[in-house]
């Protein structure tokens, strides 16, 4: 805050509570959060209410009818909403957390959004040695909190590698002891990505032995599913396939980044929702998170690519491509991806990978006419050199808010590199579902961002504002909040966001970053 702002508040408050102070006030409590409206992430209504923090917790709320107590910093939230941190349940932040570079560590991408934990090793691919990462984020610091999952990748990779067969008995039992370890470890569930190879690989049983073992200590299972469109077994496959995991090993499932992707699944939705919803009618806990973006973010190879032509990765590709036979194959698929996809216009490149030389913010349809090459080709010259991150335009508005407005999907952002959704996921659902045609409530978008993901995950001591909880909170401005990030510009910090506190010490203060990097790996207990 304004240090005449910050002197008001302070002289009001200590006017108002017949206290008479000299120089630093001493024995006071940490911070008071006062004159803002309190969502308290429970889905209630806002109130008026002020939060008294200590030592990194929140030891009260103060009703408006109550004498404010005193304490060492006053943060005056007139016009704001005070809300829980909000809870990432799908993020790509774990190189971020991990660098070098403490600006990296600080996580500003999505501390900016009004998030204070993430949740990192999705899609498959996060590494077992939880223990080993989280002695490495106490030790560097890091701006937000961070939850863990064990990738079913690294673990089948470490014990197979990467092999296009089912595992032995005895390699089967060696996998189910890294996923057992990894949970004893701190780890909140197993995270799969069944599209990627080698993942995909994997039969359903497979993952359903491993995902019993994260069933026994408390965890649950988080897929990117198998198929999200018509590239092997249809959308509707890989939901029945996530239930039938879910299923088998009794873990609580959770989609991530739900969605009916290209046109020959739009609309794809109600059934989707009519499949979720019959199987928690029988018991079954089923949950997913969304990003409010109808383009998703992927690699011209995954794009495109038949899984086949991608085993023994790029150098294995660029073989198959230097042989006829092979190649026609390729090309064909190549030409299926696209059709999927809605066409080569629908892919906007973002980045580069591997050395490729591509033009940003062109299309792969751009890109092929300037070369005067086919589609297929000018896909096929990118990966000869390297491979590029695309933008990808392949969902309705329809199917995006059908599933938003389900009361088991949650705020998520699938953060990476090269997308806005790494940057303003969480401002832009807010735009979109609050502010725009849907009408959701604040209190339901702030529970969908905070509580509800929490409960999902297992937190038990964040997402909520009440005495005896961590202090992780966002103070917004509910005109401002909004992104600014775009395909375009993918890196711009999210506005609206004055204050964010992370376990009670504050990392961002009137809007501008404080160095702070508060946040701490958060683990599971589970008695191992």
């Amino acid at each position: 805050m304004s240090a005449m702002r910050g002197l008001f508040a302070i002289g009001a408050l200590v006017g108002f509570a017949g206290c008479q102070t000299t120089g630093e006030p001493t024995g006071l409590p940490d911070l008071l959060i006062m004159n803002g409206v309190l969502h308290d992430g429970m889905g209630s209504d806002g109130r008026s209410a002020s939060v008294l923090v200590d030592d990194g917790k929140i030891v009260r709320i103060v009703a408006i009818d109550e004498r404010l107590p005193v304490a060492h910093q006053i943060i005056d939230a007139r016009g704001l909403v005070v809300a829980p941190g909000f809870i990432d349940p799908h993020t790509h932040a774990g190189s971020d957390l991990a660098a070098d570079d403490a600006m990296r560590r600080a996580n500003l991408a999505f501390a900016f959004q009004g998030v204070t934990t993430v949740v990192v090793g999705n899609d498959g691919f996060g590494a077992a040695d939880i223990a080993a990462q989280a002695t490495s984020a106490r030790a560097n610091g890091i701006g937000t909190n961070v939850a863990y999952l064990a990738g079913f990748g690294p673990i089948r990779e470490a014990v197979i590698g990467d092999a296009n067969r089912a595992p032995s008995d005895a390699e089967l039992t060696e996998m189910r002891h890294i996923t057992r370890q990894a949970m004893c470890e701190g780890a909140w569930g197993l995270s799969a990505g069944l599209y990627y190879v080698p993942q995909n690989y994997a039969g359903t049983d497979e993952v359903v032995a491993l995902a019993k073992e994260v069933s026994a200590l408390g965890g649950y299972y988080d897929t990117h599913m198998r198929d999200e469109s018509t590239y092997n077994i249809t959308v509707e496959g890989a939901l029945a396939e996530t239930l039938e995991i879910g299923r088998k090993s009794s873990v609580p499932v959770h989609i991530a980044h739900i969605k009916a992707l290209g046109p020959a699944v739009w609309g794809h939705s109600a059934k989707m929702i009519a499949m979720v919803e019959a199987a928690q009618a029988t018991g079954q806990r089923v949950t997913a998170d969304q990003y409010p973006w109808e383009a998703s973010g992927t690699r011209v190879s995954n794009a495109l690519v038949p899984r086949w032509a991608l085993e023994g990765g790029l150098d294995a590709l660029r073989e198959r491509l230097r042989d006829p036979e092979q190649a026609t194959r390729i090309r064909e698929g190549i030409a299926q991806g696209y059709e999927r996809r809605g066409g080569a216009d629908r892919l906007l490149v973002t980045g580069s990978l591997h050395g490729a030389e591509v033009a940003v913010g062109d299309t792969l349809a751009d890109i092929a006419k300037s070369q005067s090459l086919d589609p297929v080709d000018a896909a096929i010259a990118i990966l000869m050199d390297g491979d590029a991150r695309v933008a990808s335009f392949n969902m309705s508005a329809a199917d995006i808010a059908a599933f938003a407005a389900q009361d088991w999907v949650v705020t998520g952002s699938d953060g990476s590199t090269g997308h806005p959704r790494k940057y303003g996921s969480f401002p832009k659902a807010y735009q979109d579902l609050v502010n725009g045609d849907v009408g959701m409530s604040m209190a339901r978008f702030v529970q969908r961002s905070s509580a509800q993901t929490a409960d999902i995950i297992g937190l038990t001591d964040r997402g909520r504002i009440a005495p005896g909880l961590a202090a992780d909170l966002v103070i917004f401005d509910p005109d401002e909040f909004a992104p600014r990030a775009t395909y375009q510009s993918p890196r711009e910090l999210s506005a609206g966001v004055r204050h964010l506190i992370v376990n009670g010490e504050s990392v961002i203060s009137d809007g501008q970053y404080t160095g702070a990097l508060p946040g701490q790996p958060l683990l599971k207990q589970t008695g191992c």
